[in-house]
């Protein structure tokens, strides 16, 4: 008797079919609202109103069309993105963009501990006990691995951002003005904007995520002809992102902002959920931050090791041992004991640390673009799947831009005024 099976309405295997690829590019979306990245979206709004927001509609479109040409490579490649630039430029040019990698990616990795150690101390929980404790438990997963047990609960705590998206719906602000800050540019020269401009551009296009973004989509074997999906994954995680990164800042703006607040710690940018959640606001706010840090200290290390084993041929892998593949492990402890040991310096001013932490993310960010725009445009490395004309124009319109500001900030500092 032949069994007869079930044929499922089109568009609901077609809503299937999207939630079989949803991944990297949600991921990546949840890591932009890090802990690093709440922080320097708090201190923006909290500290130039609205004025950021056009600067956030345009790293938008550049973090779409630059998660994009990764994604795209890994499906045509089937590399990572420090494997191809080994092959493709040698052995000097590699190990300065792992060197560049190498510190934007600890940076980064002391932002989450320093989010893991604010989340905890807005309840009175030393960061001695915190930190050390969430970097033995979240390697532990990692290297066992048990994490993806987790991960999903980690990605629902990273939801909780979207308390922001309700908290502005609740306290109504002027949208004839949001929208105003959001296509009327604003810049000034003086050196604290400055670097909150690059901040909030290293907290949205990361180095590690062009790096997670390209290996994820090539580990999971995706073909170049059924890449439709996957584009669409990463291009709304992308957007999606920044769109609850854009709430962040008006929540902030609306009600800290107005009332002459610039936040400086983690206690001052909880207030800005109190209109949702009131004397809830600490636990709201600590959730998410202790989530996002989370998932990302059981994301970040791990991907940096892997991307600097694979730029140098050295073996690497959770399925060796300790004695195959020493680097691998030494590197991945390393980095973790690094991060661990900076955070825990007395008096080291957490939420400084996070939102710092992605300036240096965006100075460093040119190197590994530059490299990524070449590779892409290489009929050797991509045939007829490199870039179009306006997919360089706008990756390289960014490029100069951020390379542009950097020159400002260092001209301003020298100065020591505005330019």
């Amino acid at each position: 008797m032949v069994e007869k099976k079930i044929q499922l309405p089109f568009w609901l295997r077609r809503i299937f079919m999207v939630l079989a690829v949803l991944g990297p590019g949600l991921i990546t979306a949840s890591a932009d609202n890090d802990a690093p990245g709440i922080a320097t979206y708090s201190m923006a709004g909290s500290t130039y109103g609205y004025s950021f927001l056009w600067l956030i509609v345009l790293i938008t479109v550049g973090e779409v069309v630059v998660q994009e040409m990764a994604a795209r490579m890994g499906a045509v490649t089937g590399k990572g993105t420090a494997d191809l630039i080994r092959e493709r430029f040698g052995v000097k040019v590699t190990s300065f963009a792992m060197l560049c990698l190498l510190i934007a990616n600890m940076g980064t990795t002391v932002a989450q501990f320093a989010g893991i150690a604010a989340a905890g101390e807005l309840f009175g929980i030393s960061r001695y006990i915190t930190v050390p404790l969430a970097a033995v438990l979240m390697a532990l997963l990692v290297l066992r691995g048990s994490y993806r047990h987790v991960e999903k609960v980690l990605i629902v705590l990273c939801l909780s951002a979207l308390s922001y998206v309700v908290t502005v719906v609740l306290i109504r602000p002027d949208w004839g003005e949001v929208l105003r800050a959001a296509v009327v540019p604003r810049f000034d020269t003086d050196p604290a904007f400055v670097l909150a401009v690059l901040a909030t551009i290293g907290t949205t296009i990361t180095p590690w995520g062009i790096f997670y973004m390209q290996a994820s989509v090539a580990d999971k074997g995706v073909e170049i002809e059924k890449y439709g999906l996957t584009k669409a994954d990463v291009v709304f995680g992308a957007a999606w992102g920044n769109v609850v990164s854009a709430f962040i800042v008006i929540c902030t703006a609306a009600t800290l902002y107005v009332v002459g607040i610039s936040v400086e710690s983690a206690e001052q940018a909880a207030m800005a959920l109190a209109p949702l959640a009131g004397d809830s606001a600490r636990l709201l706010f600590s959730a998410g931050l202790l989530g996002a840090s989370l998932l990302a200290v059981s994301v970040l290390p791990l991907s940096t090791t892997y991307a600097f084993c694979e730029a140098f041929g050295w073996e690497r892998g959770l399925n060796r041992n300790a004695k195959e593949a020493p680097i691998f492990y030494g590197l991945y402890i390393g980095i973790i004991l690094v991060s661990v040991i900076f955070v825990l310096i007395p008096g080291m001013p957490l939420f400084q640390i996070m939102w710092l932490s992605q300036a240096v993310n965006a100075i460093l960010l040119p190197v590994l673009l530059v490299l990524v725009l070449r590779l892409v445009n290489q009929p050797v490395v991509m045939g007829k799947w490199v870039n179009k004309r306006f997919q360089n124009i706008l990756a390289g319109g960014l490029t100069v831009l951020i390379s542009l500001v950097t020159v400002v900030l260092l001209v301003s500092t020298v100065l020591g005024h505005s330019v």
